[in-house]
């Protein structure tokens, strides 16, 4: 009988009554994670560490660590394709550690997820635990660099030239194919790192089947990866670019704090990296390199780095897995393009920021509902990387204080008709521009935030 005969059909995965995490393995610069539904086919994840070097016998106990790591976290987008009651952990049984990490990141990582499928995940979501945690992580001595995740907007081109001002030595790094990504990376000058993410094919046949799709934490997968990779060719931190209005909430649905940017924000920060320094190795550091700075911040400080204006792009469309991308590098149309013009639009001249984006989206009446989602003015906010409400409110005084700017159709729209309606207490710009004191960077990064203030 030929083995494509005794193959499990493919059936919808929201019949199914078990979620397996069936194995993970490493050879040769490819890690393969395997998943499946019940007995089902097994669908299985491809990543791929380009030239890989051997790796060191003392870091292979950390590396085998990370890797189980991951393919707890990367199951996320198999998970959520038909959330089964049961869990369950094929050849090994997690630590109470790792089990309560995974609940919290699928709980809240796939809030959004639950919102737009009108599903309640709270209860049905606990991985098995009860393992021994084994022996504590140790040091293991390794380089004194730092990976830096490139995702070709403002905010990782603002940590790399913060990290080059004081000297340090870094890697820029990015997972999957991106064109995009690429030109921003070449542009900093730093050496570069492709990692490739290849999916499980099976994952779109069971989508053509009615699986459950939508919004996944990406970022927890990419800090997955990246922790394999800090392993490999040594660094010992991996300084993302996440600011701290990635921690608000989008909105709330049924008691539950919904957050498009959970895995960006702080909760999962101090998980994740209390979790690589006990079970994975005491001297790999995660953090955040823009924690204190909110969104107005950061775009302050990208207006001072004009070699990237031709060059980056924080439009969600170009990095689609399927569909069109825009002519260009701006749509022009989608929430992260609102955000970005509003932001930047206090700290450029007007002409520039004009040419960044070939028009001006502040005086164009059909951009009157985005605009208003930003500032949840008769709507939430929006499922994408934006700043908080009040940033996007603040911005949008700023600009209607200034006479280049006051008469454009949604400023003057915004004088007339919402400001009225918010105590002016609220709409300072320069509260914004201040940092916390809130973040996990080791000592040796800590000047990095007088780069970005402009001290």
């Amino acid at each position: 009988m030929s083995a494509e005969k005794t193959m499990p059909a493919l059936q919808d995965p929201r019949q199914a009554q078990a979620f397996r995490f069936v194995r993970c393995g490493y050879a040769d610069g490819v890690a393969e994670l395997a998943y499946a539904f019940d007995d089902g086919p097994e669908l299985v994840e491809r990543v791929v560490f380009p030239q890989a070097p051997a790796l060191p016998a003392e870091r292979r106990a950390a590396f085998d660590a990370a890797l189980r790591l991951l393919h707890l976290v990367a199951g996320v987008s198999y998970y959520k394709a038909g959330v089964p009651a049961r869990i369950v952990v094929d050849g090994w049984t997690p630590d109470a550690a790792a089990a309560a990490l995974m609940d919290e990141l699928y709980l809240h990582g796939l809030a959004e997820f639950a919102y737009r499928n009108r599903l309640d995940l709270r209860g049905r979501i606990r991985f098995p635990r009860g393992g021994t945690a084994g022996a504590p992580a140790t040091t293991l001595h390794l380089p004194r660099r730092t990976l830096v995740p490139i995702g070709g907007g403002k905010d990782s081109l603002v940590a790399v030239e913060a990290l080059k001002r004081i000297g340090e030595q870094a890697t820029a790094a990015w997972v999957g194919r991106s064109a995009l990504i690429e030109a921003c990376a070449s542009r900093t000058g730093l050496p570069m790192l492709n990692l490739g993410r290849e999916l499980s094919p099976l994952l779109f046949e069971l989508n053509r089947l009615g699986a459950w799709n939508g919004h996944i934490p990406v970022t927890a997968i990419n800090s997955a990866i990246l922790a394999c990779a800090a392993l490999l060719y040594g660094h010992d931190t991996i300084a993302f670019a996440n600011e701290r209005s990635a921690s608000s909430a989008t909105l709330e649905y049924e008691g539950q704090a919904v957050n498009h940017q959970w895995s960006k924000g702080l909760a999962f920060e101090r998980m994740f990296h209390a979790y690589l320094k006990s079970h994975v190795a005491a001297d790999l550091h995660y953090c955040s390199l823009l924690r204190p700075f909110s969104e107005l911040a950061v775009t302050r400080a990208f207006a001072r780095l004009p070699q990237y204006f031709d060059a980056f792009s924080s439009c969600n469309r170009n990095f689609r897995i399927l569909g069109p991308r825009p002519a260009d590098r701006w749509c022009g149309q989608c929430p992260k393009c609102h955000f970005v013009f509003l932001a930047l639009a206090p700290f450029l001249p007007k002409p520039r920021l004009l040419a960044i984006f070939g028009r001006n989206l502040l005086d164009d009446d059909a951009q009157t509902a985005g605009f208003d989602a930003l500032m949840e003015y008769r709507d939430h906010k929006p499922f994408e990387c934006v700043g908080e409400a009040a940033e996007a409110r603040a911005a949008m005084e700023a600009l209607a204080q200034r006479p280049e700017w006051r008469e454009d159709a949604l400023v003057a729209r915004y004088r007339e008709e919402i400001r009225p309606q918010i105590l002016t207490a609220q709409l300072a710009l320069e509260p914004w521009l201040e940092p916390s004191g809130e973040h996990l960077l080791p000592a040796r990064l800590s000047g990095a935030l007088d780069a970005i203030r402009g001290a």
